[in-house]
C-alpha cells in the first residue's frame, strides 16, 4: 500500500514538474511599440486616461483586441509579441478625425512588429491651440492662446468652450483641477486672440507651483483637446 502512495506521489511530483518546465519556457511579450497622435508633427493633447485606440491581431479563432491608452501627451507605449497587427482608432476615441490609410484604403493601419518599433499616427483634428502663453500674477494663473481651425467644411464643427485648468499635479484636466474657468464658443469674439484667468485656492500642504493648460470642447466631441502642460511658479 505504502508502495503505492509513493509511486502515485512521484508521479503527481513529475506532472508537477513537467508543468513548471512548461510554464518557463513560456516566452513574455518583448518588443516596445510607441509613438505619438499627431497633427503634423506636433502632439495632441488630451486628457489623462480618456483616449485609446485597439490593436487586433489575426489568426486566432476568437479575435480580441489589445487596448492602448493614450498619455495626456499625447504619446503610447506598450509591450507586444512579435506579430502583425491591425491598429484601429474607434470612431468616438479623440478630438480628431483619424485619416484613411494608403495601404489598407480605410482608417487601419497595418503594424509589422518584429522587434522595438516607433510610429506616429497622423491625425486631423478639429482645432489646434496655437501659442498658448501662462503666468501668475498675484493670486491668478492666467492664459491667453488661439485656435486655429482645420477642418472646415461639411465636416466642420464649432467651439463649445474653452477652459483654463491648474492643478497641484503634472496631471491637469477637469477631473484633477484645482481651479479652472470656462468661456463658451459663442462668447469668444477673436478665434486668434483669447484670455482665461482663473483664482490660485489655498492649497494644503502649501507648494509654491502649480501646473496648468488650456483645453477646447468642441460640438458633438466626447474629448477635450489640451495644450501642453505648464508649470507655474507663484
Amino acid at each position: 500500500m505504502k508502495s503505492k502512495f509513493k509511486n502515485l506521489m512521484l508521479s503527481v511530483f513529475g506532472l508537477v514538474v513537467m508543468a513548471s518546465c512548461e510554464f518557463d519556457d513560456f516566452k513574455e511579450p518583448g518588443s516596445i511599440f510607441e509613438g505619438r497622435i499627431v497633427y503634423q508633427g506636433q502632439p495632441i493633447g488630451i486628457a489623462y486616461n480618456e483616449v485609446e485606440f485597439q490593436l487586433w491581431e489575426s489568426g486566432w479563432e476568437q479575435e480580441i483586441p489589445i487596448t492602448v491608452t493614450v498619455s495626456q501627451e499625447g504619446g503610447f507605449s506598450t509591450v507586444l509579441f512579435d506579430a502583425e497587427y491591425r491598429l484601429v482608432i474607434p470612431s468616438h476615441q479623440g478630438p480628431f478625425i483619424t485619416l484613411q490609410n494608403q495601404e489598407t484604403n480605410s482608417d487601419t493601419i497595418l503594424v509589422s512588429l518584429n522587434g522595438n518599433r516607433t510610429l506616429d499616427i497622423e491625425v486631423l483634428p478639429y482645432y489646434m491651440i496655437s501659442n498658448p502663453q501662462f503666468n501668475a500674477s498675484g493670486n491668478d494663473v492666467n492664459a491667453s492662446f488661439g485656435l486655429d481651425q482645420i477642418i472646415t467644411g461639411a465636416d466642420q464643427r464649432n467651439v463649445e468652450r474653452v477652459n483654463l485648468y491648474i492643478s497641484k499635479t503634472y496631471f491637469v484636466d477637469a477631473k484633477t483641477s484645482i481651479s479652472s474657468v470656462e468661456l463658451g464658443g459663442g462668447d469668444i469674439t477673436d478665434l486668434s486672440d483669447i484670455d482665461l484667468s482663473t483664482g490660485i485656492p489655498e492649497m494644503t500642504p502649501d507648494q509654491s507651483y502649480v501646473y496648468a493648460r488650456v483645453g477646447v470642447k468642441i460640438d458633438g466631441v466626447e474629448d477635450m483637446m489640451f495644450s501642453p502642460i505648464q508649470r507655474i511658479d507663484i
